[in-house]
């Protein structure tokens, strides 16, 4: 346990900011989840919901809640579906 008065007071922001992290990344773990739902069902709404996804997935990597590459991965990959799920309808 921290002694001093800013030991105690980072650990207090560390554990706020960890709770708001993990909120950040189970709803986007949700949103990939819900997008490849709609992108196997092949449903109009599927290209919105992945867009979303991404919005999201963006915003993460800007506060720093995801790295760069783990974020780029994620879109790279639903992107692959996205696409060939479009190019199987064709």
């Amino acid at each position: 346990m921290p002694i001093t008065k800013s030991a105690k007071k980072a650990l207090r922001q560390s554990r706020k900011k960890a709770q708001r992290n993990k909120i950040i990344k189970a709803e986007i773990k949700t949103l990939i989840k819900k997008s490849r739902k709609e992108i196997e069902k092949g449903k109009e709404n599927a290209k919105e919901k992945v867009k979303t996804t991404i919005k999201k997935i963006d915003k993460a990597v800007q506060k720093g809640i995801l790295k760069k590459n783990t974020g780029a991965r994620k879109k790279s990959r639903l992107m692959k579906r996205f696409n060939n799920i479009v190019k199987k309808e064709k």
